[in-house]
């Protein structure tokens, strides 16, 4: 196998970041050198696939949402923290760049393509249904754009494209296949919110458990994400309920609580659809309102669609509400055996695998893979 140097280029929070990782363990598999290009929210990494390699953490700010003044100093300083990338890279010289969205990828792929010429080959993975807007700015220069999902909107009429699925860490891809079980008297609830939870499923969640019949409250085992903030006041409640509960500001056994889930609450961002799915696990989705492309929405209208789980918008998102639906599917385990199903079908376990086979195929060391292309923004349906 010919060693080749990829740049990897994530940062930010975890669904930038972990299926990045999953694909750097894909690649050094295959014999190839890893280097990281990461913003300052990530960091340098000290254990896993990255920290065997080398680590550049750049500046840089999110435009997207910001005011005119603060959206020129962001973009000032990812123009000139492309400039310092590009200084880098031609140190590293390296034959692929692979950018996974959001501001961090912005640098090292801009880098790369002001190289010239003789830039390295460019990739950039959408983790979204809908085109994301860093992503929208590098697709007019990237190879190849992969995609989670089957169908994509906002993506540029021309560009090359391929579904890849979303690479998960190989912990949650392992789960992909053993099927959902049925609850018998205690019935395993997942909440969590994104990277640094969400404070409405803190005022949410247990208050719509406090309306269930006290029959199905003594069944529930509740494992909740949630801000530092609102940790003691939601053990609290659930304490003050009866109901057992482990509540956490961060989760580092995800694939051990998904594989004895029943249903799952949470956001739709694209790396939480895709370990949901792969796990094969019902889910009641939340999307973040105030996702810059709505990209949340269009997320879970796939699990939806499917009949893989449920979507409450976050302003009807109330305690009745999801106590109604709470009560609906703990006494049909039928219809959250349906949507087990259902997730397991959407489910893409090899996507790292997949995403790598696209990164070769770039670098001429292995023929062009089948995978199905993405229809245009014309021919979105999700």
């Amino acid at each position: 196998m010919t060693r080749r140097t990829i740049v990897i280029a994530a940062g930010g929070t975890g669904g930038h970041f972990f299926p990045a990782e999953a694909l750097a363990d894909a690649l050094e598999a295959r014999g190839h050198q890893l280097v990281l290009m990461t913003d300052a929210r990530a960091g340098a990494r000290t254990t896993g696939v990255f920290s065997r390699g080398p680590q550049y953490v750049l500046p840089g700010a999110g435009v997207a949402g910001r005011g005119p003044v603060r959206a020129l100093k962001a973009g000032l300083t990812l123009l000139c923290s492309s400039w310092k990338a590009r200084a880098i890279l031609r140190t590293v010289r390296p034959d692929a760049v692979i950018g996974f969205g959001g501001y961090p990828s912005v640098p090292p792929l801009l880098g790369a393509r002001l190289l010239g010429r003789k830039h390295p080959a460019l990739i950039i993975h959408e983790g979204n249904a809908v085109l994301g807007k860093a992503n929208a700015v590098l697709s007019r220069f990237a190879d190849v754009i992969a995609t989670s999902f089957p169908s994509v909107a906002k993506l540029p009429l021309g560009a090359r494209t391929a579904f890849t699925g979303m690479p998960v860490r190989p912990a949650i891809a392992a789960l992909a296949g053993e099927g959902w079980t049925a609850p018998g008297e205690t019935f395993s609830l997942l909440v969590w919110g994104g990277s640094l939870g969400a404070s409405v499923f803190a005022k949410v969640v247990p208050a719509a458990l406090g309306k269930l019949p006290e029959n199905l409250r003594k069944r529930l085992h509740v494992t909740q994400q949630a801000r530092q903030d609102d940790v003691d006041a939601t053990r609290k409640a659930y304490a003050d309920m009866g109901i057992t509960a482990r509540v956490e500001p961060f989760l580092n056994d995800v694939p051990a609580l998904l594989q004895g889930a029943h249903l799952v609450i949470g956001r739709a961002g694209g790396s939480s659809v895709a370990e949901i799915t792969t796990a094969g696990r019902p889910s009641i989705l939340v999307p973040l309102p105030i996702a810059a492309s709505d990209e949340q929405s269009e997320n879970a209208r796939a699990i939806t669609t499917a009949g893989a789980g449920w979507v409450i918008r976050q302003p009807d998102f109330t305690p009745t509400a999801l106590a109604d639906r709470l009560t609906d599917l703990l006494t049909a385990p039928e219809e959250l055996a349906h949507a087990a199903a259902a997730a397991a079908s959407l489910a893409r376990p090899d996507a790292a695998t997949r995403l790598a086979d696209i990164v070769e195929e770039c670098l001429h060391l292995s023929p062009s893979p089948a995978y199905p292309t993405p229809p245009s923004q014309t021919e979105f349906s999700v």
